[in-house]
C-alpha cells in the first residue's frame, strides 16, 4: 500500500471520541457545582441514617463483627462508584448510569435503569419525610403537631430549595455534610479518648475486654453477621449521586477521581472506625434499635442533651436524603424524557436550569407518602424503606454491567477507556453482581417485611413491561444490529 493510501485510510478512520454518543438530556445544565460541593456530595452520600440509627440495631444482632460487615459491602459499595466514576470520565452526563445503559445496553435497559432509580428515590423520599416527622416528634414543643403535617412542611422546605438552583442543593448538602462529619468526628476523638483513659461507660471498662468478655466477635455466631448484609448495602446508597452530580461541574475529571477515590477511606474510617469504637466502649446487647448508638454511649457517661443533638443530627441527614433524591431524580427523568420513555413534562427546566418536572413528580409520589403517614403512621417507614431497597440493588447491578459492556467494546477497540479505571475487570463487575443479587436472595431469610418485599418483585416486573409497551413507540431506539455487534 502506499503512502498516500495509509494517509487515507488513517484520515477516514473515526477518533473513539467521535464515536461517543452525546445525551440530548445533557442540554441546558449550568456548571455551578464546585469540586467542594462535588466531594461533599460523595461524604453525603456515604453517611446517613444507615449509620447514625441503623448501627445500634445491627450491633445487637450481630455483635463486633458488625464492622468487618461494614467493611465488606463498603468494598462492593466501593467498586460500583468507581465504575461508574469511569464511566463519567468517558462520558460526563447528568443522565449518568441511565445514559450509559441507553448506550451499552439499548433504550430498553435504560428505561429499567430510570424507572427502578425513580421507585428507589420516590419511595426513599417517603421514608424520608417520615423520618423527619418522627424525629421532629422527639422535642416536646412538636408532639401535638400530626405527623403528616411535618412530612409535608419538611417536602416543602426541601422542594423549595431544589427548584431554586443547583448552586443552593450544593450549598445546602456541603452543610448537610459539614455537619454529619463534625459530629462523627467528635464522637471518635470522645470514644478514644474514653478508650485511652479507660474511663467507665455506664459501669464498663471500655476496651477489648468488653468484646472478649461477651461472646467475641460472634456472640450469636455467623449467621446474623450474614443476614445483616443484606441491611449494611443499603446504608451505602446514594453514593452514585456523584455519577449525576458530575453533569453539573466544571472540571469532572479532576473533580471525580478525587471524590471517588476518597469514599473508600471515608467507608473506612467513618463506618468501620466507628462501630469498632463502638464495640470496645459498650457489649452489643446494650445497644438497640430505638436509639441511636451514639447517643447510648454519651448518655452511660452523662453528656447533656445527648440526645438532643444526636436527632438534630439525625434529623439533618434525613433531609440531606431527601434533598439528593429529588436532585437525582430530577435529571434522571430528563434524561428518559428526552428518549421518550419519561412523561414529556419530566425534560423542562425553568429559568435556573433546574428540571423541575421530574423534580415535581417525585414530590407527588412523596405527597402519596404524606397520605401514608397519615393513613399509617406506626408502619410508613417500614413498608417504603423495603421497597426502595429493590431500586437500590438494580441500579448497581445496571451500572457494573454496562462496566462490563462498556470494557469490551474497549478491548474491541471501538472506544478508548480513561486513565482512571475500576481494576480486576471482568472479575470485579462478576464479584460484584453475584454479592448484590445474594443480598437481595438474603430477604427471603426474614418472614416479616423481606419475604413479602421479594414478593413485589414480578408485580414491578409486569408494571415496567407495560409501562414500556405504553411508552415504546415514542422512544428513540438505538440501532439494535449496532449494539449487537459492539457487544460480541
Amino acid at each position: 500500500m502506499s503512502k498516500d493510501a495509509v494517509n487515507t485510510a488513517v484520515a477516514a478512520t473515526p477518533e473513539p471520541a467521535a464515536q461517543t454518543p452525546a445525551d440530548a438530556g445533557d442540554a441546558g445544565y449550568s456548571k455551578d457545582l464546585k469540586a467542594r460541593h462535588v466531594n461533599m456530595i460523595a461524604i453525603g452520600g456515604a453517611i446517613g441514617t444507615g449509620l447514625f440509627l441503623g448501627a445500634g440495631g445491627r450491633l445487637h444482632s450481630a455483635g463486633p463483627a458488625l464492622a468487618l460487615a461494614y467493611l465488606v459491602c463498603g468494598v462492593f459499595a466501593f467498586f460500583v462508584v468507581r465504575a461508574l466514576g469511569e464511566l463519567v470520565l468517558y462520558r460526563p452526563s447528568s443522565g449518568s448510569f441511565v445514559s450509559y445503559a441507553r448506550e451499552f445496553l439499548g433504550e430498553k435497559g435504560a428505561y429499567v435503569a430510570g424507572w427502578m432509580y425513580f421507585l428507589n428515590w420516590s419511595t426513599t423520599g417517603i421514608a424520608d419525610i417520615t423520618a423527619i416527622a418522627l424525629y421532629t416528634h422527639y422535642w416536646s414543643l412538636f408532639t401535638d403537631i400530626p405527623q403528616w403535617l411535618l412530612a409535608l412542611a419538611a417536602l416543602a422546605v426541601v422542594l423549595a430549595v431544589n427548584l431554586i438552583s443547583v448552586k443552593i442543593f450544593g450549598e445546602m448538602e456541603f452543610w448537610f455534610a459539614i455537619v454529619k462529619v463534625a459530629t462523627l468526628v467528635a464522637f471518635m476523638l470522645i470514644g478514644v479518648f474514653l478508650l485511652a483513659t479507660r474511663h467507665e461507660v455506664g459501669g464498663t471498662t471500655p476496651g477489648l475486654s468488653v468484646i472478649t468478655d461477651n461472646g467475641g466477635l460472634l456472640p450469636h455466631g455467623a449467621m446474623p453477621v450474614v443476614l445483616v448484609m443484606q441491611g449494611v448495602i443499603f446504608a451505602y446508597a446514594a453514593l452514585e449521586l456523584v455519577g449525576v452530580a458530575a453533569g453539573e461541574t466544571a472540571e469532572p475529571e479532576k473533580v471525580v477521581p478525587r471524590a471517588v477515590n476518597s469514599i473508600m477511606w471515608r467507608v473506612g474510617l467513618f463506618y468501620c472506625g466507628s462501630v469498632l469504637l463502638l464495640a470496645l466502649l459498650l457489649p452489643g446487647s446494650v445497644y438497640s434499635g430505638d436509639e441511636s448508638p451514639f447517643v447510648t454511649v454519651l448518655s452511660k457517661i452523662g453528656v447533656p442533651a445527648a440526645g438532643d443533638v444526636m436527632n438534630l443530627v439525625v434529623l439533618t441527614a434525613a433531609m440531606s436524603s431527601l434533598n439528593s433524591g429529588l436532585y437525582s431524580t430530577g435529571r434522571i427523568l430528563r434524561s428518559m424524557a428526552t428518549a421518550g420513555s419519561a412523561p414529556k413534562f419530566t425534560a423542562r427546566m425553568n429559568r435556573s436550569q433546574v428540571p423541575y418536572g421530574g423534580i415535581l413528580l417525585t414530590c407527588a409520589v412523596c405527597v402519596l407518602g404524606v397520605g401514608l403517614n397519615y393513613l399509617v403512621p406506626s408502619k410508613a417507614f417500614e413498608i417504603v424503606l423495603n421497597v426502595a431497597s429493590l431500586g437500590i440493588i438494580s441500579t448497581w447491578v445496571i451500572i457494573m454491567v454496562c462496566h462490563l459492556v462498556f470494557v469490551r467494546r474497549a478491548r474491541a477497540g471501538l472506544l478508548s477507556r480513561p486513565g482512571f479505571r475500576l481494576p480486576g475487570s471482568p472479575v470485579t463487575e462478576i464479584a460484584t453482581i453475584t454479592f448484590l443479587l445474594a443480598c437481595l436472595g438474603l430477604m427471603a431469610d426474614d418472614p416479616e417485611v423481606g419475604r413479602k418485599t421479594l414478593l413485589l418483585v414480578p408485580l414491578i416486573a409486569v408494571a415496567l413491561v407495560a409501562g414500556w409497551f405504553a411508552v415504546r413507540r415514542r422512544v428513540n431506539h438505538t440501532d439494535d444490529q449496532d449494539l449487537a455487534q459492539a457487544t460480541k
